[in-house]
């Protein structure tokens, strides 16, 4: 029997993998495209192969436990959604008197969506200078709308004053920061599609050291 290759990255079959686990290959493909990856980017990420990766979706291998758990990781859900298992149903409305607020250097939240949805809702209040120049580059989208006082929102190079009622929705790729221009602090509604980026840190709230919600370790 002729000894491994020094540098492969296709692990050796795991007995009793193949009928341990049910059928993920759907799964993973359908999450690994939602989370907005390309194959190279996920497998890279996951320490896999491309050429693994591609056979785990397309269901020429099973998945072993310790690979579920680092796909869960860079896709940002659960290993049950991984493998298909039916969640319970989440309730559609969040009445106001069931959403807490959390709070974190200054800023104070309210969730308004489902946890582990695609996108993440939250009403947000932001305190004055509490963010200085804090800039965020991630991956995703991001959209926000102005309740109450006035925002500073900068993107890239440019900078803009948002009033109640103004919006924006930008990619996250695009460097960015914001900061309430008003004494008053400013409220709004935002929503974020982080999920996808479970290392970066929501482009919300304030310094690394701080957890804030939606961001994860």
């Amino acid at each position: 029997m002729s000894p491994a290759r020094p540098g492969t990255a296709e692990p050796p079959p795991e007995p009793g993998t193949d009928d341990a686990l049910p059928a993920v290959a759907p799964q993973l493909r359908e999450l690994r495209r939602r989370a907005g990856l390309t194959l190279e980017a996920a497998a890279r990420t996951a320490g896999l192969s491309p050429a693994h990766l591609s056979r785990l979706e397309t269901g020429q291998r099973q998945p072993s436990l310790p690979v579920l758990l680092s796909l869960a990781r860079v896709y940002g859900t659960t290993v049950s959604e991984l493998l298909g298992e039916t969640a319970a149903e989440r309730d559609a409305v969040v009445r106001a008197a069931d959403m807490e607020p959390t709070r974190a250097g200054g800023w104070t939240y309210w969730q308004a969506g489902s946890a582990g949805r695609g996108m993440q809702a939250l009403r947000v209040h932001v305190p004055h200078g509490a963010q200085g120049d804090i800039v965020r580059v991630h991956p995703g989208e991001e959209w926000l709308h102005v309740l109450r006082g006035r925002l500073r929102l900068r993107l890239g190079d440019t900078a803009h004053v948002l009033a109640p009622g103004d919006s924006a929705h930008f990619d996250s790729l695009t460097p960015h920061r914001i900061a309430a221009a008003d004494e008053d602090g400013a409220d709004l509604l935002f929503v974020h599609t982080l999920l996808q980026s479970p290392a970066a840190a929501l482009c919300l709230g304030p310094a690394a050291g701080h957890r804030t919600p939606g961001e994860t370790s």
